[in-house]
Protein backbone atom coordinates (compact mmCIF):
# COMPACT_ATOMS: atom_id res chain seq x y z
CA UNK A 1 0.00 0.00 0.00
CA UNK A 2 0.84 3.70 -0.54
CA UNK A 3 1.22 5.63 2.98
CA UNK A 4 3.24 8.74 3.58
CA UNK A 5 5.60 8.29 6.29
CA UNK A 6 7.47 11.14 8.63
CA UNK A 7 11.05 9.63 8.81
CA UNK A 8 12.75 13.21 10.34
CA UNK A 9 10.84 15.74 12.33
CA UNK A 10 10.57 18.97 10.77
CA UNK A 11 11.48 17.56 7.19
CA UNK A 12 8.20 16.82 4.86
CA UNK A 13 7.03 13.22 4.64
CA UNK A 14 7.70 10.77 2.22
CA UNK A 15 5.54 8.92 -0.58
CA UNK A 16 6.16 5.49 0.15
CA UNK A 17 5.45 1.60 -1.19
CA UNK A 18 4.86 -0.37 2.25
CA UNK A 19 3.34 -3.84 2.89
CA UNK A 20 -0.50 -3.57 3.91
CA UNK A 21 -0.98 -4.02 7.84
CA UNK A 22 -2.23 -7.52 8.61
CA UNK A 23 -5.11 -7.85 11.28
CA UNK A 24 -4.71 -9.66 14.58
CA UNK A 25 -7.53 -10.14 17.38
CA UNK A 26 -10.39 -7.78 18.08
CA UNK A 27 -8.87 -5.59 15.22
CA UNK A 28 -10.46 -4.69 11.66
CA UNK A 29 -8.93 -3.78 8.15
CA UNK A 30 -10.02 -0.64 7.15
CA UNK A 31 -9.35 0.53 3.51
CA UNK A 32 -9.07 4.45 4.59
CA UNK A 33 -10.69 6.58 2.19
CA UNK A 34 -9.95 9.96 4.14
CA UNK A 35 -7.82 11.16 6.50
CA UNK A 36 -8.64 13.97 8.95
CA UNK A 37 -5.85 16.42 10.13
CA UNK A 38 -5.95 18.24 13.47
CA UNK A 39 -3.54 20.78 14.81
CA UNK A 40 -1.55 18.12 16.82
CA UNK A 41 -0.49 16.51 13.32
CA UNK A 42 1.15 19.60 12.89
CA UNK A 43 2.45 19.94 16.14
CA UNK A 44 4.17 16.39 15.67
CA UNK A 45 5.12 16.75 12.33
CA UNK A 46 7.57 19.29 13.76
CA UNK A 47 8.65 17.61 16.57
CA UNK A 48 6.86 19.76 19.24
CA UNK A 49 4.53 16.86 20.71
CA UNK A 50 6.14 14.75 22.93
CA UNK A 51 3.13 13.93 24.69
CA UNK A 52 1.87 12.30 21.79
CA UNK A 53 4.72 9.71 22.31
CA UNK A 54 5.34 9.23 18.30
CA UNK A 55 8.66 7.16 17.42
CA UNK A 56 10.35 7.70 13.60
CA UNK A 57 9.76 6.66 11.61
CA UNK A 58 6.26 7.33 11.61
CA UNK A 59 2.98 7.08 9.46
CA UNK A 60 1.08 10.10 11.33
CA UNK A 61 -2.94 10.96 10.96
CA UNK A 62 -4.96 10.26 13.81
CA UNK A 63 -8.21 10.43 12.21
CA UNK A 64 -10.05 8.11 9.13
CA UNK A 65 -13.03 6.97 7.97
CA UNK A 66 -13.22 4.47 5.52
CA UNK A 67 -14.37 0.73 4.84
CA UNK A 68 -14.13 -2.80 6.40
CA UNK A 69 -12.48 -5.01 4.43
CA UNK A 70 -11.65 -7.52 6.82
CA UNK A 71 -12.42 -8.69 9.92
CA UNK A 72 -10.36 -10.44 13.00
CA UNK A 73 -11.28 -13.15 15.50
CA UNK A 74 -13.72 -11.62 18.14
CA UNK A 75 -14.92 -8.57 16.64
CA UNK A 76 -18.67 -9.10 15.81
CA UNK A 77 -19.74 -5.61 15.96
CA UNK A 78 -18.45 -4.83 12.48
CA UNK A 79 -18.77 -6.91 9.30
CA UNK A 80 -16.72 -6.30 5.99
CA UNK A 81 -18.52 -3.31 3.55
CA UNK A 82 -19.18 -1.60 6.73
CA UNK A 83 -18.72 2.50 6.26
CA UNK A 84 -16.81 3.40 9.57
CA UNK A 85 -14.69 6.04 11.20
CA UNK A 86 -12.47 6.95 14.33
CA UNK A 87 -9.89 8.59 16.29
CA UNK A 88 -7.31 5.32 15.27
CA UNK A 89 -3.72 6.22 15.22
CA UNK A 90 -0.84 8.70 14.51
CA UNK A 91 0.24 8.46 18.32
CA UNK A 92 2.09 6.24 20.70
CA UNK A 93 2.97 3.90 18.26
CA UNK A 94 -0.15 2.93 16.58
CA UNK A 95 0.04 3.52 12.26
CA UNK A 96 -1.79 6.80 11.36
CA UNK A 97 -4.22 6.91 8.82
CA UNK A 98 -2.24 8.47 5.94
CA UNK A 99 -2.04 5.46 4.28
CA UNK A 100 -4.14 3.57 2.42
CA UNK A 101 -5.13 0.86 4.47
CA UNK A 102 -5.09 0.93 8.74
CA UNK A 103 -5.32 -2.18 10.98
CA UNK A 104 -7.76 -0.42 13.81
CA UNK A 105 -8.57 -1.73 17.29
CA UNK A 106 -12.53 -2.28 16.39
CA UNK A 107 -13.40 -0.53 20.41
CA UNK A 108 -12.18 2.50 18.62
CA UNK A 109 -14.61 2.59 15.85
CA UNK A 110 -18.19 3.34 14.97
CA UNK A 111 -20.26 3.17 12.03
CA UNK A 112 -20.11 6.41 9.77
CA UNK A 113 -23.05 8.76 9.84
CA UNK A 114 -24.89 7.94 6.66
CA UNK A 115 -25.62 11.50 6.06
CA UNK A 116 -21.46 12.25 5.63
CA UNK A 117 -19.71 11.62 3.20
CA UNK A 118 -15.89 9.96 4.12
CA UNK A 119 -14.69 13.19 3.83
CA UNK A 120 -16.94 15.08 6.34
CA UNK A 121 -16.87 11.87 8.54
CA UNK A 122 -13.42 11.93 8.90
CA UNK A 123 -13.19 15.62 10.42
CA UNK A 124 -14.88 14.26 13.45
CA UNK A 125 -13.82 11.92 15.35
CA UNK A 126 -10.85 13.72 17.93
CA UNK A 127 -13.21 17.26 17.75
CA UNK A 128 -16.20 15.25 18.68
CA UNK A 129 -14.95 12.84 21.35
CA UNK A 130 -13.06 16.04 23.13
CA UNK A 131 -15.74 18.30 23.20
CA UNK A 132 -18.07 15.22 24.88
CA UNK A 133 -15.36 14.32 27.40
CA UNK A 134 -15.53 17.71 28.20
CA UNK A 135 -18.80 18.36 28.57
CA UNK A 136 -20.70 15.14 29.29
CA UNK A 137 -17.92 13.07 30.84
CA UNK A 138 -16.67 15.83 33.21
CA UNK A 139 -19.16 18.32 33.28
CA UNK A 140 -22.56 16.35 32.69
CA UNK A 141 -24.34 19.02 30.72
CA UNK A 142 -27.93 19.51 30.75
CA UNK A 143 -30.85 21.53 30.41
CA UNK A 144 -30.63 25.15 31.50
CA UNK A 145 -27.15 25.10 32.32
CA UNK A 146 -25.52 28.12 31.42
CA UNK A 147 -22.66 26.91 29.22
CA UNK A 148 -19.56 29.13 28.15
CA UNK A 149 -17.32 28.41 24.82
CA UNK A 150 -13.80 29.92 24.57
CA UNK A 151 -12.73 29.23 21.29
CA UNK A 152 -16.95 28.83 19.99
CA UNK A 153 -15.89 28.44 16.58
CA UNK A 154 -12.87 26.47 16.25
CA UNK A 155 -12.59 22.57 15.61
CA UNK A 156 -13.67 21.35 19.12
CA UNK A 157 -15.44 24.53 20.06
CA UNK A 158 -18.15 24.57 17.07
CA UNK A 159 -18.58 20.96 17.61
CA UNK A 160 -18.63 21.86 21.57
CA UNK A 161 -21.25 24.40 20.81
CA UNK A 162 -23.57 22.02 19.10
CA UNK A 163 -23.54 19.37 22.09
CA UNK A 164 -24.47 21.52 24.34
CA UNK A 165 -27.14 23.08 22.34
CA UNK A 166 -28.61 19.43 21.16
CA UNK A 167 -28.64 18.74 25.79
CA UNK A 168 -30.35 21.64 25.93
CA UNK A 169 -28.13 24.16 27.48
CA UNK A 170 -27.92 27.99 26.82
CA UNK A 171 -24.87 28.63 25.04
CA UNK A 172 -22.97 31.21 24.83
CA UNK A 173 -19.76 31.32 22.48
CA UNK A 174 -16.60 33.93 22.69
CA UNK A 175 -15.60 34.03 18.98
CA UNK A 176 -14.28 37.19 16.73
CA UNK A 177 -16.57 39.04 14.78
CA UNK A 178 -16.05 37.14 12.07
CA UNK A 179 -17.65 34.16 13.63
CA UNK A 180 -20.57 35.68 15.05
CA UNK A 181 -23.13 34.78 12.52
CA UNK A 182 -22.18 31.40 12.51
CA UNK A 183 -22.38 30.53 15.88
CA UNK A 184 -25.86 32.45 15.92
CA UNK A 185 -26.87 29.16 12.87
CA UNK A 186 -26.23 26.78 16.03
CA UNK A 187 -28.65 28.85 18.55
CA UNK A 188 -25.68 29.70 20.51
CA UNK A 189 -25.42 33.35 21.89
CA UNK A 190 -21.86 34.97 20.03
CA UNK A 191 -19.80 37.07 22.72
CA UNK A 192 -17.24 38.99 20.90
CA UNK A 193 -14.09 38.28 22.54
CA UNK A 194 -12.01 41.47 21.34
CA UNK A 195 -14.37 43.71 22.90
CA UNK A 196 -15.70 41.71 26.39
CA UNK A 197 -14.36 41.26 29.48
CA UNK A 198 -15.52 38.34 32.19
CA UNK A 199 -17.16 41.34 33.89
CA UNK A 200 -18.59 42.40 30.89
CA UNK A 201 -20.61 38.87 29.84
CA UNK A 202 -20.45 37.38 33.55
CA UNK A 203 -23.29 40.74 34.22
CA UNK A 204 -24.87 40.47 30.93
CA UNK A 205 -25.34 36.80 30.36
CA UNK A 206 -25.73 35.58 33.86
CA UNK A 207 -26.53 39.01 36.09
CA UNK A 208 -23.75 38.45 37.53
CA UNK A 209 -23.53 34.97 39.03
CA UNK A 210 -21.16 33.45 36.52
CA UNK A 211 -21.53 30.52 34.04
CA UNK A 212 -22.36 27.03 35.13
CA UNK A 213 -19.72 25.18 32.55
CA UNK A 214 -17.10 27.34 30.34
CA UNK A 215 -15.09 24.52 27.82
CA UNK A 216 -11.70 26.66 27.31
CA UNK A 217 -10.60 24.92 23.59
CA UNK A 218 -7.64 28.64 23.60
CA UNK A 219 -5.96 28.19 27.08
CA UNK A 220 -3.38 31.27 27.99
CA UNK A 221 -5.42 34.24 29.02
CA UNK A 222 -8.93 32.25 27.96
CA UNK A 223 -8.09 29.87 30.59
CA UNK A 224 -7.64 33.06 33.06
CA UNK A 225 -10.70 34.12 31.88
CA UNK A 226 -12.25 31.04 32.40
CA UNK A 227 -11.61 30.61 35.98
CA UNK A 228 -12.77 34.29 36.79
CA UNK A 229 -16.26 33.82 34.61
CA UNK A 230 -17.24 30.33 36.99
CA UNK A 231 -19.85 30.42 38.75
CA UNK A 232 -20.13 30.71 42.64
CA UNK A 233 -19.87 27.67 44.38
CA UNK A 234 -21.42 25.65 41.27
CA UNK A 235 -19.08 26.14 38.43
CA UNK A 236 -16.95 24.01 36.46
CA UNK A 237 -13.91 24.98 34.36
CA UNK A 238 -12.99 22.65 31.43
CA UNK A 239 -9.80 22.90 29.33
CA UNK A 240 -7.80 20.95 26.35
CA UNK A 241 -5.11 23.67 26.63
CA UNK A 242 -4.07 23.22 30.33
CA UNK A 243 -0.78 23.77 30.82
CA UNK A 244 1.53 26.81 31.62
CA UNK A 245 1.40 29.07 34.61
CA UNK A 246 -2.30 29.62 35.69
CA UNK A 247 -3.32 31.18 38.81
CA UNK A 248 -6.23 29.14 40.52
CA UNK A 249 -7.37 31.95 42.85
CA UNK A 250 -9.81 33.30 40.86
CA UNK A 251 -11.21 29.47 40.70
CA UNK A 252 -10.59 29.30 44.86
CA UNK A 253 -12.33 32.25 45.27
CA UNK A 254 -15.90 30.90 43.50
CA UNK A 255 -15.35 27.17 45.10
CA UNK A 256 -15.88 26.29 41.44
CA UNK A 257 -13.86 22.90 39.84
CA UNK A 258 -11.41 22.18 36.86
CA UNK A 259 -11.12 19.39 35.11
CA UNK A 260 -8.70 18.53 32.03
CA UNK A 261 -8.85 16.82 29.16
CA UNK A 262 -6.54 14.56 27.37
CA UNK A 263 -8.01 12.87 24.29
CA UNK A 264 -4.50 10.90 23.27
CA UNK A 265 -4.92 8.42 26.55
CA UNK A 266 -6.56 5.58 25.12
CA UNK A 267 -4.49 5.51 22.14
CA UNK A 268 -1.54 6.09 24.25
CA UNK A 269 -2.05 3.75 26.53
CA UNK A 270 -4.32 1.45 25.30
CA UNK A 271 -7.11 1.80 28.42
CA UNK A 272 -10.90 2.87 27.67
CA UNK A 273 -10.44 2.68 24.06
CA UNK A 274 -13.87 0.99 24.05
CA UNK A 275 -15.62 4.78 25.35
CA UNK A 276 -14.10 6.18 22.31
CA UNK A 277 -16.05 3.80 19.90
CA UNK A 278 -19.39 3.92 22.16
CA UNK A 279 -18.57 8.51 22.03
CA UNK A 280 -18.30 8.46 18.17
CA UNK A 281 -21.94 5.71 18.31
CA UNK A 282 -23.31 9.15 20.10
CA UNK A 283 -22.00 11.22 17.62
CA UNK A 284 -23.65 9.28 14.93
CA UNK A 285 -26.78 9.72 16.31
CA UNK A 286 -26.51 13.15 16.53
CA UNK A 287 -25.72 13.90 13.38
CA UNK A 288 -28.13 11.81 11.35
CA UNK A 289 -30.72 13.71 13.55
CA UNK A 290 -29.30 16.89 12.85
CA UNK A 291 -28.20 18.40 15.51
CA UNK A 292 -24.25 17.91 14.86
CA UNK A 293 -22.83 19.50 11.24
CA UNK A 294 -19.11 19.26 11.77
CA UNK A 295 -17.97 22.38 9.44
CA UNK A 296 -15.36 21.05 6.49
CA UNK A 297 -13.14 22.76 4.35
CA UNK A 298 -14.15 22.63 0.57
CA UNK A 299 -10.17 21.84 -0.64
CA UNK A 300 -9.93 19.01 -2.00
CA UNK A 301 -6.46 17.65 -0.62
CA UNK A 302 -4.45 14.34 -1.78
CA UNK A 303 -0.92 12.38 -0.28
CA UNK A 304 0.51 14.39 -3.26
CA UNK A 305 -0.45 18.10 -2.16
CA UNK A 306 -0.70 17.37 2.04
CA UNK A 307 1.74 20.26 2.21
CA UNK A 308 -0.71 23.02 0.98
CA UNK A 309 -2.70 21.40 3.29
CA UNK A 310 -0.78 22.01 6.48
CA UNK A 311 0.01 25.26 4.78
CA UNK A 312 -3.82 26.05 4.85
CA UNK A 313 -4.13 25.26 8.56
CA UNK A 314 -0.80 27.30 9.31
CA UNK A 315 -1.93 30.22 7.53
CA UNK A 316 -5.51 30.74 8.68
CA UNK A 317 -6.60 30.44 5.34
CA UNK A 318 -8.60 26.79 5.93
CA UNK A 319 -12.18 27.58 6.29
CA UNK A 320 -12.98 24.63 8.21
CA UNK A 321 -11.48 20.96 9.05
CA UNK A 322 -8.91 20.19 6.40
CA UNK A 323 -8.86 16.54 5.47
CA UNK A 324 -6.84 14.12 3.04
CA UNK A 325 -9.02 11.80 0.52
CA UNK A 326 -7.06 8.86 -0.49
CA UNK A 327 -7.92 7.59 -3.78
Amino acid sequence: MKALVLENFGEKYTLSDIKKPSIEKGEVLVKIKASGINPLDLKIKEGQAAHAQVSLPAIPGIDLAGIVEAVGEGVANFKIGDEVYGMTGGVGGVQGSLAEYAAVDADLLALKPKNLSFKEAAALPLIFITAWEGLIDRANVNAGHNVLIQGGAGGVGHIASQIAIAKGANVFAAVSPAHIELIKKYGATPIDYTISTPDDYILEHTNGEGFDIIYDTVGGAALDNSFKAAKQYKGHVISILGWGNHSLAPLSFRGATYSGVFTLYPLISGKNRKEHGQILKEATQLVEAGKVIPIVDAKNYTFETIEEAYNAITNGTAKGKVVITIE
